[in-house]
């Protein structure tokens, strides 16, 4: 049903439905409003709950003298206002102060957030969110998502018409945000950041790179004779963990990755800045790593473990949260590249304890031809009438040397291959291939009851090699 209003000017409206607390819920089943005995309001025929329509309705003039384009009308300055559309919102890429704590003089405004001043500065959303803040002498570094960054703080940078700059103070308290060169960012892997000295490094998952941040700017550090391994390993770590911490003892960057969809797949190795590569593996998963003062600590299952231990202090070698694991090096033989050669004797200078797990000589693409185990110099040693022999590695002159005697052919799967075109037969002395792939560990004589390894010390690893016939 229409109604109609008189107006004297060609004035906006509102139009608002008003709603009744009277007006009787309607029984479906009865047909008749609930609570009611039949006797309900009408306003034409027998149509029941309905209001009548002049008075459910009311015009409210939305401009001053209702002319056309004036003034809106508005509530005006309202006394402790509170937001209608409360609603909160994340900026995660825009960083906000509060106030100066000062203990000197007792002043803590550091839950004052002062809105009519300056006290917020947003970073280029394009970049992704800011997961990580470092502060680093005048300067705030933002590791953002796809990008990294600095801010001066207490002072601002000022260019000139031709594109120079010059750095001067201001009075805001985070200044102009400036960019490193590179495009790589932190991903959302914060607790893969670590800083010694003026060396920061971090990862980004989504170039699978490991960087370096110093004061020559950004370096791929995956890039030294890493770049397939972390290529593999970083795109599948998917919303997994890379935890990384710098060992202030042995001067390393330690870096973990946790995988989440495999338990106990994980990765833990170290950089060495004196060599400028990655040294080595460790057999242990952290929840947590970090150093304090000249110590390295870990934490696993909410229990505190500190690693390196020093000699005066227990023997701890190989031993991660009480399991104890063989030291290992695997490393390859290819002298003169691309000629195929037999491997007759392996040769290393260091102490006692050493063995030869794998000694795998490259056949073909699919052919690996396969050493005996090379026992230590301890554990291979045997009397026989009176006499000492030695079946692994024997000293002479203070260099450990032992023969290579194969064992069997593997496919690439690992499998012995029994073809009647392999031609390699069973115990003959020496390993055929064009390169080989070595593996030397401790033996077990270097674990002391069950709590650590005796110290082992390997300098360097050699082998004789003769030209094979083609």
């Amino acid at each position: 049903m229409a109604a109609i209003v008189e107006i004297k000017y060609f004035n906006s409206f509102l139009l608002k439905k008003t709603v009744s607390d009277d007006i009787p819920k309607w029984n479906g089943s009865t047909g008749v409003p609930e609570g009611t005995a039949g006797h309900y309001p009408v306003i034409s025929g027998d149509t029941p709950g309905l209001l009548n329509q002049d008075k459910s309705w009311f015009i409210e003039e939305s401009r001053i003298r209702g002319g056309y384009n004036n003034t809106n009308i508005d509530y005006g300055v309202r006394a402790y206002l509170v937001d209608e559309n409360p609603n909160a919102k994340h900026r995660t890429n825009s960083l906000i102060y509060s106030g100066i704590f000062n203990s000197r003089t007792g002043v803590n405004q550091s839950n004052v957030f002062n809105v009519s001043e300056d006290i917020t500065k947003s970073a280029d959303p394009a970049n992704g969110s800011i997961q990580r803040l470092y502060a680093e002498d005048s300067n705030l570094i933002l590791f953002q998502e796809n990008k990294v960054s600095r801010a001066l703080i207490d002072k601002d940078a000022i260019y000139s018409a031709e594109g120079g700059g010059s750095v001067t103070t201001a009075t805001n308290v985070i200044g102009e945000i400036v960019p490193y060169a590179g495009n790589f960012g932190i991903s959302t892997n914060p607790e893969s950041f670590a800083v010694y000295g003026y060396r920061k490094y971090f990862v980004d998952a989504n170039r699978n790179a490991v960087m370096r941040l110093s004061m020559d700017g950004m370096t791929e550090i995956s890039n030294y004779g890493m770049i397939d391994y972390f290529r593999d390993e970083l795109g599948a770590l998917n919303s997994g963990k890379a935890i990384g911490a710098y060992d202030i003892y042995t001067k390393q960057y330690v870096l973990s990755l946790q995988r989440d969809d495999i338990e106990n797949n994980y990765q833990t190795l170290a950089f060495d800045e004196a060599i400028n590569g990655w040294t080595s593996r460790f057999t242990y998963s952290p929840d947590q790593i970090f150093s304090i003062k000249n110590k390295y600590y870990s934490i696993k299952d909410e229990k505190l473990y500190q690693h390196n231990y020093l000699p005066s202090e227990g023997n701890n070698r190989g031993v991660f949260y009480g399991e104890y694991n063989k030291s290992s090096v695997t490393f390859v033989f290819n002298p003169s590249v691309s000629m195929s050669k037999s491997f007759k004797t392996v040769n290393y200078e260091g102490s006692s304890g050493w063995e030869i797990n794998g000694f795998k000589g490259q056949v073909e693409y699919e052919l690996s031809d396969v050493a005996k185990k090379i026992y230590s110099y301890d554990e291979g040693s045997y009397i026989e009438n009176g006499v000492k022999y030695y079946v692994g590695f024997n000293n002479r002159e203070g260099k450990y040397k032992a023969d290579i005697v194969q064992n069997r052919v593997e496919d690439k799967f690992g499998q012995p291959y029994e073809e009647e075109t392999v031609v390699l037969a069973q115990n003959t002395s020496g390993v055929k291939g064009y390169y080989a792939t070595v593996t030397i560990s401790t033996d077990d004589s270097t674990e002391v009851n069950n709590s650590g390894g005796k110290p082992r010390e390997l300098f360097a690893v050699s082998s004789e090699y003769n030209e094979s016939s083609y």
